[in-house]
């Protein structure tokens, strides 16, 4: 959605100048229009074009969709009705991405749309369970007490990935740099030490030939060495966006040996927390079922998921349905019968989620932890060797010579 200039006159003839966020002109004009101001005109602002920096980053961020719904609770809390709470937020909406869905979500409703089919358009930006918590909510009659369960439920869920970026940036980093060395000294260094020993008619040892050569062809081919990087990306995102390969992709990383457990352990803790949710907003276990599975990231076990709701409706309990998964970790499903008879699943389903995301934590760290000085001194090898091969010639030379 474009940003507007509005000139507006009051009826006690004040004249002033407001800032629009809208669809087309004519919105513009009929909203301050209903608001009783006279609608002297109406400008594109062309100032306010925002240019997208980063093409792959997140339009909604997961802090502003959480802030929203706070806002959001506070207001049907305090009596105001649905309309006139987005209203409100909408005024103070910074997030312009969110700004224009929240907009058309307001039209919605206005045109007599319940909230949560105005939102299921946008079910890709934010997700399943947010839909079907709104919908349970409003089922109920108690809309404020669903979002903020929900709110609960995305404020761990963002933590946790929060934790799991900021585990694995160092060690990124790490790779990255190291990787930026390496190619810095074949692309530019080795080129020139080439020169140096070609005019002394030095013998080389073969460590040394070969990284030469190597530097030498990469530095004469690196715009062919680019075009074939940026190709494999190219296929790669577009193979990606194919279910097959996203199933293939998942099942592979299943069999990292150290990534295997907390794929799993995280799938896990998705499927529990977001059906403890759904439960506790009224709905019940096969709908919240279905709903849960899509929580589950990684595509292969969502696929071996699938046949959860059809064990359900053939009379199966949720344990014995979760254990022909053949995935899901003994205790997990040894809590899940408990729950079932104890008539307490979703607390239950809270707890197995709270263990094995504290599992999947602990893990993180202590790869982590492995990783970085593996990283370190598998680098300083790599630079030792090729500055070795480097000036072990230089040190033959000066003995020669002297």
């Amino acid at each position: 959605m474009p940003h507007f200039i509005c000139r507006l006159a009051t009826e006690d003839g004040r004249v002033f100048s407001q800032p629009f966020f809208a669809s087309s002109y004519k919105e513009c004009k009929k909203r301050f229009e209903e608001q009783g101001f006279c609608v002297l005109s109406v400008k594109r602002d062309w100032k306010r074009i925002k240019i997208p920096v980063v093409p792959l980053e997140k339009r909604i961020k997961d802090k502003d969709f959480i802030l929203f719904n706070q806002e959001l609770v506070a207001l049907i809390k305090a009596g105001y009705p649905i309309v006139k709470s987005l209203d409100i937020i909408i005024s103070r909406m910074k997030n312009p991405y969110l700004k224009e869905m929240l907009m058309t979500v307001e039209s919605n409703v206005r045109g007599g749309k319940a909230l949560s089919e105005a939102f299921s358009p946008y079910e890709k930006d934010l997700s399943t369970v947010y839909i079907a918590s709104l919908m349970a909510g409003e089922r109920s009659g108690n809309l404020a007490d669903t979002i903020s369960r929900y709110i609960e439920y995305a404020r761990v869920i963002s933590r946790t990935r929060t934790r799991i970026r900021t585990a694995l940036t160092y060690p990124s980093l790490l790779l990255v740099f190291s990787f930026l060395l390496v190619l810095l000294l074949i692309n530019f260094v080795f080129p020139r030490f080439s020169d140096f020993y070609a005019d002394f008619e030095a013998q080389l040892p073969g460590i040394s030939r070969a990284l030469m050569s190597l530097s030498l062809a990469v530095r004469d081919n690196m715009p062919v060495l680019l075009a074939i990087i940026g190709l494999f990306v190219l296929l790669y995102v577009s193979m990606k966006r194919k279910e097959r390969t996203s199933i293939w992709v998942d099942r592979m990383k299943l069999k990292i040996p150290l990534g295997r457990i907390i794929w799993l352990e995280s799938a896990v803790s998705l499927f529990c927390r977001t059906l403890s949710l759904l439960l506790s907003g009224g709905i019940t276990l096969l709908s919240s079922i279905g709903v849960a599975t899509k929580a589950v990231p990684n595509r292969f076990l969502f696929q071996k998921m699938m046949t959860l709701p059809d064990s359900i409706k053939n009379g199966e309990s949720l344990s014995e349905g979760l254990k022909k998964t053949e995935f899901f970790p003994p205790l997990a499903l040894d809590m899940i019968r408990i729950g079932e008879t104890s008539a307490n699943l979703e607390g239950i389903l809270t707890e197995v989620a709270d263990v094995y995301d504290e599992g999947v934590q602990s893990k993180i760290d202590k790869i982590v932890s492995l990783i970085e000085p593996v990283v370190i001194i598998f680098m300083g090898l790599i630079v030792a060797v090729m500055l070795f091969s480097v000036y072990f010639p230089i040190f033959n030379i000066i003995r020669i010579t002297r």
